[in-house]
């Protein structure tokens, strides 16, 4: 069984010689993965698409071509 993980997001700035400070609602001691990645405004639109909701991919068509393509 798979164990759902904690998803968050921070967004913050750079200090002084590559540091960032975080506080984060887990226990002391808890190992923790993070990815770091540099935020670029050229992706604001696409963010903000993505962040939307799935309506566009609720219909009837769309559902018919990926029914008749994962039955062939």
């Amino acid at each position: 069984m798979i164990t759902p993980k904690t998803a968050l997001k921070f967004d913050v700035e750079v200090q002084e010689h590559g540091k960032l400070e975080l506080t984060v609602p887990f226990s002391a001691g808890s190992h923790v993965a993070v990815f770091v990645v540099e935020e670029a405004d050229d992706f604001g639109d696409l963010v903000a698409a993505a962040e939307s909701n799935l309506a566009f991919w609720d219909n009837p068509y769309d559902d018919e071509d990926w029914n008749d393509a994962s039955s062939g």
